[in-house]
């Protein structure tokens, strides 16, 4: 299996004031991004690192170089970091230069459609002449497909460190995990944020996100809301373990209570979240979620639990109680269905993934407007179960069962999903399986377990 880590640069002095870079190379990086580079660097310390790549463009550049020789101190490293041409940022050559405010005060119509349908956003590019139509964020993607293809089969087994930009960073996950380019506004990747992605062979096979945009070791608690953010964000938790998470025994409806280390792992995300400002908060009614959510309310005190029945974990009917392996033998071709084509597969007397996706959908929909209509900005609390935390993650990226398998989400685990723009803009997923505060490393070691 593969790991591919994805960096993005450094703060540059364009991302200082807010000028649109794309592939403009005239920016360097500040010395907040330098530092921050170094700390990526340290974050990194502990992992064998068998390639790195990045851009050529010289914030990445320099973002890579200082990642590079943080790593020589601490590692035996031999691979020098390698320009690739196809990392290169999303060409803008309309924008590229003007102050995001002047962008979107010249060109108001395509900034609109570059916020709502990136996908759609066309601009005219010369090449050798000749004048025509370009679509920045398709041509991105398939810029990023190519990408994928040359790294993958060079790095089939391999530990590969990317350094490269926001677009280019967002076409590369998505490309990876089946997500539409109109979804590309909804996932964030703040300056020098850490992605792990793990690979089972090329695109067409099993991808699994185990991370997206960890910020923790810059510093910050949680990634920082995009400017003019004025909607809800919803910090969406995972339970602590239970003991038949660690045997890895089906739990579903059945209601098992924390073990020890679920306590201890809810008492950690309790401190990591202490000095958040939470505004409301709601749980599945499963012991192991109220459990849970209850002692992270503990420094929250003026806040009432709310339960919701809606986001109680899938139901595994026959399999609740049995382990992987005991249902292994009972039920061989439907687990073995389960683990290759989860949409396809009907639970022996308990529910399927579109029943799950149905009832997700209406759970999520009512906890939004509510939340959206109130005229603060509001910061809401919601713990629920491994397969209900995927299925909200895959319906908020225009996502259908099939990609179940694709996102991690461990015990313990923090995902953070912004409405910048209140319930009638797109989402945006703005940190997943966030677990650092867990394990001190970017690599999530906490095991998922069965749900």
């Amino acid at each position: 299996m593969a790991r591919v880590i994805i960096v993005r640069h450094g703060q540059s002095t364009y991302n200082q004031v807010k000028r649109i870079q794309g592939r403009t190379d005239v920016s360097r990086l500040t010395p907040k991004g330098c530092d921050d580079a170094r700390k990526v660097g340290k974050a990194l310390q502990n992992i064998s690192v068998d390639a790195m790549h990045h851009s050529p463009l010289g914030r990445a550049k320099e973002t890579a170089n200082i990642i590079y020789q943080e790593l020589r101190s601490s590692s035996d490293l031999s691979c020098k970091p390698q320009a690739s041409e196809k990392l290169k940022e999303i060409h803008l050559p309309a924008w590229e230069g003007l102050l995001s405010a002047e962008a979107q005060q010249k060109f108001p119509q395509d900034y609109r459609i570059w916020q709502e349908t990136p996908h759609k956003l066309s601009m005219f590019l010369e090449e050798e002449g000749v004048t025509k139509e370009y679509f920045p964020v398709l041509a991105l993607y398939e810029q990023a497909r190519l990408f994928w293809q040359d790294i993958l089969s060079l790095h089939p087994l391999d530990t590969v460190l990317i350094v490269a930009h926001n677009g280019i960073n967002r076409a590369l996950i998505s490309t990876a995990l089946g997500i539409d380019p109109r979804y590309y506004q909804s996932i964030q990747q703040s300056n020098c944020c850490i992605n792990i992605l793990n690979f089972s062979g090329g695109l067409s096979e099993s991808v699994e996100l185990e991370s997206l945009n960890q910020t923790q070791h810059m510093g910050d608690l949680l990634p920082p809301l995009r400017p003019n953010h004025q909607g809800v964000r919803l910090l969406l938790v995972r339970h602590g373990e239970t003991e038949w998470n660690l045997q890895k025994r089906f739990q579903g409806a059945t209601d098992i209570s924390l073990n020890e280390n679920g306590k201890q792992q809810s008492e950690k995300i309790a401190n990591f979240l202490k000095e958040v400002s939470l505004d409301f908060a709601t749980s599945s009614p499963l012991k192991r979620s109220v459990e849970t959510a209850e002692m992270i309310l503990q420094y929250h005190s003026e806040i009432e639990l709310k339960l919701q029945e809606g986001l109680q974990e899938v139901n595994h009917g026959l399999w609740q109680g049995k382990t992987e392996t005991e249902v292994e033998e009972e039920f061989p071709a439907i687990i073995q269905c389960w683990r290759n084509h989860p949409q396809k597969v009907q639970m022996p007397n308990g529910e399927n993934l579109e029943q799950v996706w149905e009832r997700i959908q209406r759970v999520w929909q009512n906890l939004i407007e509510n939340a959206t209509s109130s005229e603060d900005k509001l910061i809401g609390l919601v713990v629920a179960h491994g397969a209900i935390n995927k299925a909200l993650i895959c319906h908020i990226l225009g996502l259908s069962p099939e990609s179940f398998w694709n996102f991690r989400q461990s015990n313990g685990s923090i995902s953070v999903i912004d409405y910048p723009s209140g319930m009638n803009g797109l989402p945006v997923l703005q940190g997943m399986n966030i677990t650092a505060y867990l394990n001190e490393s970017v690599l999530d070691t906490t095991s998922p377990g069965a749900s």
